[in-house]
């Protein structure tokens, strides 16, 4: 096990080196030096890493050159492209699982760190928010699991929901779109649902052992991906840019804007989070319809409080202050004709 993880290092740091020198070829002197490994020891690393996928190629007395990679998860494809501090730098891959969150879950509870993350190319019990299913077809979008461990109290563990929700709808938008914000955990972008966060808490009553903060965004899905009755509500960046979207590139963009984030909540408190989050809502200032377990609200959504709970103007007039449940945003009524 210890020879494999070697050898994986050694071929994330090639490709760190061929990707950092671009179109230009890196001389296998060159890579010998910097890896402390034979020319024959790093010819049979580029070897394995062609047989994975990447199409490098070589020209004598030049080098070796990056040009082409796989639209693969791993830690060779991710760790790259990553610039963050904690957030992605161990990854537990999967070709299929069950669910990122019972997966990471697992991990935590036996001591994984804080950032650690477990991605899957497939979840065939992938979990949305309520006990429903989040539909995870193969080597299409992004499902993954973060493990944090912040200290907070468990009363503000919710917060982290909204957190990663801002970092989401940034990342979003810096695709070129106008992403938006559904209270309490979607990501929209035209009305349709491309994205999902489910927060899971280990917890004392005073402190919190672990968070996970499980994502999934439809990056490629077609239409055809989607199950017929999600198919007027669900979208994916993909289908709303035009183009193919590099997973890889997009994964280590947003955790990048999330241990950006989660920096500043932990630096500052929830208030630029809560004033961020604000700005980005599609539901604050609409009529809704909030379904909890114990009843149903219809009114305004009017504003989120400073631990994030939802603030409903309902029909008779009161305030009511939502910690949970389905909001289903309502067209404005028509007013009755004049005759």
């Amino acid at each position: 096990m210890a020879v494999e993880s070697n050898e994986q290092t050694q071929e994330e740091l090639i490709l760190g080196f061929l990707s950092e020198s671009g179109s230009d070829f890196t001389s296998g002197e060159a890579l010998s030096g910097k890896l402390g490994l034979s020319r024959t020891a790093v010819w049979k690393r580029v070897e394995a890493l062609r047989t994975k996928g990447y199409r490098i190629e070589a020209v004598s007395a030049r080098g070796y050159r990056l040009v082409g990679v796989p639209d693969r998860l791993t830690s060779l494809e991710l760790s790259p492209l990553l610039s963050t501090r904690d957030l992605g730098r161990t990854v537990h891959h999967h070709e299929s699982v069950g669910s990122t969150n019972e997966q990471a879950f697992r991990l935590a509870q036996d001591g994984a760190e804080h950032g650690e993350v477990v991605v899957a190319e497939q979840q065939t019990a992938g979990k949305g928010r309520r006990g429903r299913a989040w539909v995870s077809p193969p080597g299409l979008n992004l499902y993954f699991s973060a493990i944090l461990r912040p200290e907070l109290p468990p009363q503000r563990a919710p917060e982290l929901t909204l957190v990663a929700a801002v970092a989401l709808a940034e990342t979003l938008r810096d695709w070129g779109t106008e992403a938006a914000i559904k209270w309490p955990n979607d990501v929209h972008l035209d009305g349709r649902k491309v994205a999902g966060i489910l927060t899971e808490l280990s917890a004392e009553p005073e402190r919190v052992h672990f968070v996970i903060v499980g994502v999934g965004v439809n990056l490629n899905s077609q239409a055809e991906h989607f199950p017929e009755e999600l198919r007027d509500t669900a979208t994916s960046l993909a289908l709303a840019t035009g183009k193919p979207v590099p997973r890889a590139r997009f994964a280590a963009a947003l955790w990048t804007r999330m241990e950006e984030w989660l920096d500043r909540y932990l630096e500052e408190g929830f208030d630029p989070v809560r004033a961020r989050w604000k700005a980005l809502s599609s539901t604050l200032g609409q009529d809704v319809l909030v379904r909890t377990d114990r009843q149903e609200l219809r009114g305004r959504a009017e504003d989120i409080d400073p631990s994030g709970a939802l603030l409903v103007r309902t029909e008779e007039g009161s305030l009511e202050r939502v910690l949970a449940g389905d909001v289903e945003q309502l067209r404005p009524r028509k007013p009755p004709r004049s005759r």
